[in-house]
């Protein structure tokens, strides 16, 4: 199916997207295999022999990132690292920033920050808006860096959160890789809170204790601030089947009542599962961000099973690119053209009007971000 023409294709290509997350790029110049690294989410090198860019996602880089850098497209490894080490970094990231058409990047800044681009680097370097999302347990690590006790711990991290959150425009949370979903709901004691900072204290390590995670979670809710988890596929950090959003449906009925918003990252492959939710609960959300790249070519069956039950209105566009400026760019194209054939599919069948597939596509590709985050 040709996806690239008609008025369809036509008004989500012109689309300036809200990717509602997604993290900085880098500028250094890369090599093989940093370029590798950056494009999986296994933290070992490939087999003897073998290439972590023979995936959907290498090929989607050789087919739609190599025009970008002025060459053909399917270009092989060799020429596409001789050509992006002649532009230099910061070239490539100009270019592939530029190239996505994102319009706003809402930038979470709690993972390995000091390697990529802040949010005000990515808007220069992107022509594009900035905003924050912050980490919540990386507050709470940077409380207990800069010297705490247990009986200072909740104070301290409740006044540095209050600080963080003042210019922030959504919290997020990583307990599906420190522990996983299967959480809690109900909001620790003060006296609980000191007990397990003690133990964390003692122990120096990162934050796993499910007391303090979800300590942090209900402090995050009382700033009312859209509240975004990584749920499903990521690196080997985590254990998949505890990151099934379901798992999380307690926590998500005791916050119904605060209406504050459950943003459900990535999701694959329980993105049906999410969808679910989604459509269930009035204050859940979700998107594939991070499967639409590592889908590749089959990202539009991805972004087509997310559709089957999922209110389009709770439907969210974001990238979840980290590093290689590629990321960037290949988020939004993926998404585009998955968007056009699925939707495009429905129209030519008759069951949807164009009218319609458009205004979906527009309110997934920024009109649900500005609508829960704010302009």
């Amino acid at each position: 199916m040709i996806v690239d023409e008609g008025p369809l294709a036509d008004a989500v290509r012109e689309l300036r997207l809200v990717d509602h997350h997604v993290h900085g790029a880098t500028t250094a110049d890369l090599d093989r295999a940093a370029l590798e690294d950056g494009l999986t989410e296994s933290p070992w090198p490939a087999p003897p022999g073998t290439s972590h860019l023979d995936s959907q996602l290498g090929f989607s880089v050789r087919r739609w990132c190599a025009p970008v850098l002025d060459l053909p497209p399917h270009t092989d490894v060799e020429h596409y690292l001789a050509r992006r080490a002649e532009l230099g970094g910061p070239e490539v990231a100009r270019r592939f920033l530029t190239a996505s058409g994102i319009g706003r990047f809402l930038v979470e800044t709690g993972y390995r920050a000091g390697e990529i681009l802040d949010p005000a680097g990515l808007a220069a370097t992107a022509g594009a808006e900035a905003a924050e999302v912050v980490r919540l347990e990386a507050v709470a690590e940077d409380v207990v860096a800069r010297g705490t006790d247990a009986s200072r711990f909740g104070d301290a991290f409740a006044d540095a959160l209050a600080e963080r959150a003042r210019t922030a425009v959504a919290l997020k949370s990583v307990i599906a890789y420190r522990y996983g979903l299967d959480v809690d709901p109900v909001p620790p004691t003060p006296l609980q809170v000191r007990r397990a900072a003690g133990r964390w204290l003692k122990e120096r390590g990162p934050l796993t204790d499910p007391v303090l995670l979800r300590h942090l979670l209900w402090s995050g809710v009382e700033h009312g601030l859209p509240l975004q988890f990584h749920v499903g596929y990521g690196d080997p950090d985590l254990t998949l089947h505890r990151c099934d959003p379901s798992l999380l449906t307690p926590f998500i009925r005791a916050v119904q009542p605060r209406h504050v918003p459950i943003m459900l990252l990535h999701c694959y492959p329980y993105h049906r599962t999410a969808a679910y939710l989604a459509g269930a609960f009035p204050h859940v959300h979700l998107d594939v961000g991070l499967a639409v790249n590592y889908t590749g070519a089959a990202s539009r069956a991805v972004v087509a099973e997310t559709l089957e039950v999922a209110p389009f209105g709770k439907v969210l566009f974001s990238s979840d690119a980290w590093g290689p400026p590629e990321l960037h760019h290949l988020g939004a194209l993926l998404w585009r053209r998955a968007i056009t054939a699925v939707l495009g599919g429905w129209v030519a069948d008759g069951d949807w009007s164009l009218t319609d597939a458009i205004r979906v596509a527009g309110m997934i590709g920024s009109g649900n971000a500005t609508r829960v985050y704010g302009p």
